[in-house]
């Protein structure tokens, strides 16, 4: 059995809309380890015919896969499994709808900070799939932290060093003329941290 990824993009808009599905959904989530479609249905008290139908819609649409085939009695039954642990939404999904960084004139707003976003979460899922087709590691990196500032003020200056920073390492590995160099792309965000019930603190 292979190893079930612990994420996986949904860039396909009728796919997403599957996957959105209330039923389908939970189906989802419990499919994260094997299980039948008798199985699910008797931890959620429907009838094996409708669980059915919506696996089947599923494993169409590639968000499930067939894990075995065994007997049960004189009746073939068919193990599931969701294609990872978790799914993403790729912004692409929406068509014109998706965020674009360059449209939006105010670089400070959380709305850029977003679009941004959205687009290392659309570039990551499809270098994602290409990698993994050619059975080969992403290479990627990931910096993260929270910085309790003491007043806007320190907050203002943290952004300005931080900037100022970065401009400075980047100066010194960029290089244009490098052959088999490989070009990557970074940003900085920051936003306020959520407490746990979800306020930001």
């Amino acid at each position: 059995m292979s190893v079930q990824p612990d994420l996986t993009t949904l860039h396909d808009g009728p796919a997403a809309r599957l996957a959105l599905h209330p039923l389908r959904r939970e189906l989802l989530a419990r499919l994260t380890a094997p299980a039948s479609a008798a199985q699910a249905a008797r931890d959620l008290g429907l009838a094996r015919q409708k669980v059915n139908y919506h696996l089947r819609l599923l494993e169409d649409a590639g968000l499930v896969e067939l894990v075995e085939e065994r007997m049960v009695g004189n009746c073939t039954e068919r193990v599931m499994r969701s294609k990872a642990k978790s799914f993403v939404l790729a912004p692409g999904a929406l068509g014109d709808l998706a965020p674009d960084p360059d449209a939006i004139r105010d670089r400070f707003s959380a709305a850029y900070l977003t679009a941004v976003a959205s687009r290392a979460v659309q570039d990551l899922g499809e270098l994602g799939s290409a990698a993994e087709a050619a059975d080969k590691k992403l290479a990627t990196l990931c910096i993260e932290t929270e910085v309790r500032f003491a007043s806007p003020s320190a907050q203002q200056s943290f952004a300005r060093e931080l900037a100022s920073a970065v401009r400075d390492i980047a100066a010194r590995h960029h290089d244009d003329r490098a052959p088999g160099g490989r070009r990557f792309r970074f940003f900085v965000g920051g936003y306020p941290a959520r407490t746990p019930t979800g306020d930001a603190s």
